[in-house]
């Protein structure tokens, strides 16, 4: 196990609250994958075994994707949270992805505050995310949190965008 804090796996923010994921999740977390529209199939029963997958990766890791909620409504609209993905359990990238109708709303912005704060309360000194150059809704919301460009690599025929924020 890694030198740093376990992140914390219940974040709540003014309007939002993230938790650990819960079986119950599954049919939403199939439906955001769904809405990617990567020609896909999500189905509940791939949404669950996601969902175990990432349960699992989290006990390993002690870093955690998780479940957002609005917390009036209670309703889920995405995830947020710290993943390896392309860097390192040291360095961890912060991803999220919420429902389009969720979208410009700011609860991008806040999710991941809590998560970088979260983030910074394990020890860690620095956080990564990589994200598509023509998600400019994203790069916007990393740009407010601080994030700055490291570089720019080709991943197929698509741009990504490497962002490295300090937790210092």
């Amino acid at each position: 196990m890694s030198s740093y804090e376990t992140m914390a796996f219940h974040l709540e923010t003014e309007r939002l609250i993230l938790r650990p994921w819960a079986e119950s999740d599954a049919a939403e977390f199939s439906a955001l994958l769904s809405e990617r529209g990567d020609d896909e199939t999500y189905t509940v029963e791939r949404g669950r075994e996601g969902i175990v997958k990432l349960l699992t990766a989290t006990e390993t890791t002690g870093i955690a994707l998780l479940p957002v909620q609005r917390r009036a409504e209670g309703d889920f609209i995405g995830y947020c949270g710290l993943i390896i993905g392309r860097s390192t359990l040291e360095e961890p990238e912060i991803a999220y992805e919420l429902f389009r109708h969720a979208h410009g709303r700011g609860y991008a912005t806040e999710a991941a505050r809590a998560v970088v704060d979260a983030a910074g309360a394990t020890g860690r000194k620095r956080l990564w995310s990589t994200v598509g150059t023509w998600n400019t809704p994203s790069l916007r919301v990393l740009e407010k949190l601080g994030f700055e460009q490291d570089r720019v690599s080709m991943e197929g025929a698509k741009e990504v965008a490497w962002l490295t924020r300090s937790l210092a």
